[in-house]
Formats: structure tokens, C-alpha cells, sequence
């Protein structure tokens, strides 16, 4: 199942929707589907895979034990509100403490990341990744586990983000931001 935009009869029928719009959504309990709103436009992506999550929970246990005090590594599901039309839930984020409200963020956190999947490779790459330029993240990394666990890491500098790391395999990738890190793509397979 692709990650897919959609606009239900359950609504408004005019215009970008707003995370108002995201909230009352009528989601069962038993949904796993994610729900992010991107410029307006709701995205609907599958659950995660077990490599995916695999992924996931060695990068949050990798990012925990180097994270300082003031700062708070989450996984998903946790909404991060951009603007009133953009509401995202990075596979991963870095956050001060003091920042998150009761329900979400409120704001860019300093690292997002995203594991690929197969039905969110061109948003995570792309969409995503602007809207998190736009938003003044700074730090985005992306993770394929399909290609050697690579990593492709941006920083933001004067508001456009730079490559820094593209790693894979075995090679180590250093960070700096949100603070320092060693990750060696290929551990967060296993």
C-alpha cells in the first residue's frame, strides 16, 4: 500500500485542511495506519514493518544513551506542528525537554529522522525534507535499510540544508548536531 492523499466525504470540502481538521479525524482504536498533514494535504501511510521498526528502536536506543539531560529523543507516533495546515511525525526526533507541550511539539525539533519504507521513500526524500528546511530543522536524517542501513544525514545552514554524511555499511558516521553520536548504519539492521 502506497502512502496515498486523500480528502474523505467526513471533511470539509473546501480548501487545505488544518490540524484542526487532522484531529477530528474519526480513527478507530485498533488503527496503525499513520495520519500526517503536509501543506494542507493529509498523508496516509501503512504500519511500519518489523525491519522498519527494527531500525527504529536501535537508532532510539543508539540516540538515548548519548543524549544529554536537556534534550529528549521520542519515536513516532508524536505530532509535530509546523504551521496550522502541517502536522508530521518523524520515525524518530531530537527535542529540548521544555519545548513539548502536552500533546505534541510545537515547532521544528533539532533532528528529525525517517526510516524508508517502500511507501514513503519519495515523501521522506523529498516533501518531507523540504518542509523540514522550511521549518528550520537542524538536522534531518534519512535511513535506508534496504541499501546496507545507509544514512544520509543535512545540516541547516543559512536556512538550506547541506549534506553532510551519506554513510553505509560499516562506515561510521560522526554527528555533531543534535550532539555527538557514532552510528554505523549497518548495527541498526541487527
Amino acid at each position: 500500500m502506497d502512502v496515498m492523499t486523500t480528502h474523505p466525504s467526513w471533511l470539509p470540502p473546501a480548501g487545505p485542511l488544518t490540524v484542526d481538521d487532522l484531529e477530528a479525524l474519526p480513527v478507530g482504536p485498533g488503527d496503525v495506519r499513520r495520519y500526517e498533514l503536509l501543506d494542507g494535504v493529509l498523508l496516509v501511510s501503512p504500519a511500519p514493518t518489523p525491519r522498519h521498526q527494527v531500525v527504529v528502536a536501535n537508532l532510539l536506543l543508539t540516540l538515548h544513551a548519548s543524549c544529554p539531560p536537556d534534550l529528549r529523543v521520542l519515536p513516532a507516533p508524536l505530532d509535530v506542528r509546523l504551521a496550522p495546515d502541517t502536522s508530521l511525525q518523524p520515525d524518530l526526533l531530537v527535542a529540548p525537554r521544555h519545548q513539548f507541550g502536552d500533546r505534541d511539539l510545537p515547532g521544528a525539533p533539532l533532528l528529525a529522522v525517517e526510516v524508508l519504507s517502500p511507501s514513503t521513500r519519495s515523501f521522506d526524500l523529498f516533501s518531507k525534507r523540504d518542509r523540514w528546511e522550511r521549518a528550520g530543522c537542524a538536522a534531518y536524517w534519512v535511513i535506508d535499510p534496504d541499501d546496507e542501513g545507509s544514512l544520509l544525514a543535512w545540516h541547516l545552514e543559512d536556512g538550506e540544508f547541506r549534506e553532510v554524511a551519506p554513510v553505509r555499511g560499516h562506515q561510521t558516521y560522526s554527528a555533531r548536531r543534535p550532539f555527538e553520536v557514532e552510528l554505523t548504519p549497518i548495527r541498526l539492521l541487527d
